[in-house]
């Protein structure tokens, strides 16, 4: 990797990881006895695992046994840090020190400024990894222990399980209904979406949250975009969610209003990227799915377990539009001026973002009998790194799953990362053109 571009290491080391991933899920060592899984069933696992997505076309709980699951995990853990933060954290911890490489890649990969102070960061990212999983997996202990009776081997691999998928936004569970049992129960549900909310900030922002919580004035753009839209989006969520699905009897219908308004919060959670669920969501409401839709498609926050476009992006495109239709000349958010470059950026991966989930769902409604809302509603969970599902991924044909599998593989690393490590070479200009204005709209 020394002669590759920081983007090129990170997406060949993905490329990697996902090859050991899947070679172990293939081997007979990872599912039960009469268990037979096959190499899609391995990649897609694999794929999904360590692009913390959550998607599946097997049972987790029963086609995959203790040792399959605990590949699951280790891959899930390595998705949410970032394969090149995992290696420099290897790095620092039998070296004791890291390369310039492994300083450049890991910053790129932690959207860190600069590699000066690289290790101070991954080692915050551990810290921060550790202490919030760990403290889920302890309240999870305590509810699986006392309140199910399970015992105490048990409850504490489930608790650790859960904790590990929910902090990265993964979305796995080890149950077959996936978490439909504890649909009513705020001790399993509150704290895993917890882990969701913190792990979808990003690193980022938790990293400044822990200096400067207390004096809001000094937050960054960054920190204050992502903050007010996981409120905001989460506020919305909850309320079209509940609203929607109220009277639905497959869903919300049949439960308590106390469970109605707590399953409602889920949901709203796990759009923003983490893929566990409550109740079917193959049985809401065409609405419903759509407001999904776009919740997944925006994601959470960057340089973190989140997927989609981000919040930054999503904000950032907002805010020039209001400026556009206010006609000022300059874009401002929160008291700062927004960067020229960041304009491009922004448009540019909500329009590569666009371009892979239409071609996906194109090509899977052109190869199935399947709906455009449910294909739809795969193809976004799939690209934001969600794992939300109608119910269609076990049944799409081959073809259809590998899809899905590059979906997450692109949604993880991201558009611009992608495009830039595929890119041969930069190729500056030494020259500009005369400039001339077409017309627009």
């Amino acid at each position: 990797m020394r002669h590759l571009a920081p983007a090129q290491a990170i997406v060949l080391a993905f490329g990697l990881a996902l090859v050991i991933g899947t070679g172990l899920l293939w081997l007979p060592l990872s599912s039960p006895p009469g268990v037979d899984t096959t190499f899609v069933d391995a990649l897609f696992t694999a794929t999904s695992a360590l692009c913390v997505t959550g998607l599946a076309v097997v049972d987790t709980a029963t086609a995959w046994n203790g040792f399959g699951q605990a590949v699951i995990l280790v891959l899930m853990q390595v998705g949410g840090l970032g394969v090149m933060t995992f290696a420099a954290l290897i790095g620092i911890a039998l070296a004791r020190k890291l390369g310039v490489r492994a300083r450049m890649t890991a910053s790129a990969e932690t959207k860190h400024a600069g590699p000066a102070s690289i290790r101070r960061i991954v080692g915050g990212i551990f810290v921060t990894s550790v202490t919030v999983e760990g403290s889920v997996a302890l309240l999870l202990f305590v509810r699986f222990l006392t309140g199910y009776r399970e015992n105490v081997v048990t409850a504490a691999w489930h608790a650790v399980f859960h904790a590990v998928s929910s902090f990265n936004n993964a979305g796995f569970a080890l149950f077959s209904d996936n978490l439909s049992g504890f649909v009513s129960d705020p001790w399993i549900c509150l704290p895993i979406c917890a882990a969701i909310i913190i792990g979808g900030l990003g690193f980022p922002v938790l990293r400044e949250l822990r200096r400067e919580l207390s004096v809001p004035r000094r937050w960054s753009m960054n920190t204050r975009i992502v903050i007010a839209g996981t409120l905001a989006l989460l506020v919305v969520g909850t309320v079209a969610i509940t609203t929607m699905e109220w009277s639905n009897p497959a869903t919300l219908g049949s439960l308590s209003p106390a469970s109605r308004v707590l399953a409602g919060f889920f949901h709203a959670v796990q759009t923003r990227t983490a893929g566990f669920n409550s109740v079917d969501i193959g049985q809401m409401h065409d609405e419903t799915w759509l407001v999904m839709d776009v919740l997944m498609f925006i994601g959470g926050g960057p340089a973190g377990t989140a997927g989609g476009i981000k919040l930054t992006t999503f904000a950032v495109l907002l805010f020039i539009l209001v400026t556009e239709l206010r006609g000022g000349s300059a874009v401002n958010i929160f008291g700062k001026r927004l960067a020229r470059s960041v304009h491009r950026e922004a448009i540019s991966v909500v329009l590569l973002a666009l371009a892979a989930v239409i071609s996906a769902t194109l090509a899977i409604l052109a190869m199935t009998e399947y709906g455009l809302d449910r294909v739809l509603f795969e193809t976004i969970s799939a690209f934001g790194t969600v794992g939300l599902s109608t119910g269609i991924t076990p049944d799409l044909p081959t073809a259809g799953k590998l899809i899905l599998v590059a979906l997450m593989f692109i949604g993880r690393l991201g558009p611009m990362t992608l495009g830039t490590a595929l890119a041969l070479r930069d190729r500056p200009i030494a020259y500009e053109l005369p400039k001339e204005r077409p017309a627009i709209g």
